[in-house]
């Protein structure tokens, strides 16, 4: 198979985001994968694909971290960065409620840090790449429902930074994506959840690639279709 392009997957070590980096491993792509520890799941794959596989250690959460990882690519080309960084806390709380700790938080991992890490990395995607970040259903305003209060406000926080960002960096050509991978079964989307990685990450993976090319800013579901704000 001839090898299609490079993506960095940040935030690989397990779940949606082991899962993206497998299905670009097989369709033929080089793949950077990110982790804050290591990974026995992510080392297999590495195994697997040693000519096309590298891993790089750094937590979102911690901007000299990313910027390192920058500094560590030099003068490398990205065709796709997706970010894939979330966390759950106190899912079943209401502002009264919940830890301060908790809110925070969520609002770090989920919000300012992707959005802080496309800033970083921008200028290694060419004009016509892809940025996109792991969002949620649940970030839109518009079908706002109850449950899962403080998440929802972190992934609505996501959004907003980043239709701020798509317009402060209009100019770089970028593809810039928000994709809700819908409700999918991993740590944090638990066993109720109606999609397994295979029903939802192989869809994920087809819209981005979709939209290569396509300059601007979108928030869309795994296929394609565009989730209201």
């Amino acid at each position: 198979m001839a090898q299609q392009g490079t993506a960095m997957v940040v935030g690989a070590s397990r779940g949606l985001g082991l899962a993206l980096v497998e299905e670009w491993l097989g369709r033929g792509w080089r793949v950077i994968a990110t982790v804050r520890k290591p990974s026995a799941d992510l080392d297999g794959l590495a195994q697997r694909f040693p000519d096309r596989l590298e891993i790089e250690t750094v937590d979102i959460a911690h901007a000299d971290q990313v910027r390192a990882l920058r500094e560590r690519l030099g003068g490398r080309r990205l065709d796709v960065a997706f970010i894939n960084a979330g966390i759950a806390r106190s899912i079943e709380a209401t502002p009264a409620s919940i830890s301060e700790t908790d809110f925070l938080d969520m609002m770090l991992v989920n919000a300012l840090s992707p959005v802080r890490a496309a800033e970083i990395l921008r200028d290694i995607v060419p004009p016509g790449g892809a940025i996109a970040i792991m969002t949620s259903g649940l970030g839109s305003i518009a079908d706002a429902q109850d449950g899962w209060q403080l998440y929802a406000a972190s992934k609505a926080a996501l959004n907003m930074l980043m239709k701020k960002y798509a317009s402060r960096h209009a100019a770089d050509g970028h593809a810039l994506l928000l994709v809700a991978p819908g409700w999918v079964r991993t740590d944090m989307g638990g066993r109720d959840a109606t999609l397994s990685l295979e029903e939802s990450i192989p869809l994920v993976v087809d819209t981005v690639e979709a939209n290569r090319g396509k300059p601007g800013l979108r928030y869309v579901d795994r296929f394609d279709k565009t989730l209201p704000w």
